[in-house]
């Protein structure tokens, strides 16, 4: 597994980063957990709430993202994706 993520506003690219989980043996859920986690902390974001509307669209699509809905703080960009590789 590998996770991709990047910070979009005003449609450019802003910031991106790639992980990779620590912990293969665990679950599928654990590992994008984990990739989540350490994607945001490379970008210097808080990690958003993941809502039903995400799970839709990473099972069928392997990527998904995050507005400012999905913050508790104020954010200064348009959105957060992620994408599995």
């Amino acid at each position: 597994m590998k996770l991709y993520g990047r910070i979009i506003k005003q449609g450019k690219l802003l910031k991106e980063a790639w992980a990779v989980p620590q912990n293969t043996e665990g679950d599928f859920r654990d590992q994008l957990e984990e990739c989540l986690i350490s994607v945001c902390k490379e970008l210097d974001v808080e990690v958003p709430i993941w809502l039903k509307k995400n799970s839709t669209e990473f099972g069928l699509y392997k990527k998904t993202s995050f507005n400012s809905d999905h913050f508790g703080e104020t954010i200064n960009f348009d959105r957060l994706e992620i994408v599995l590789y």
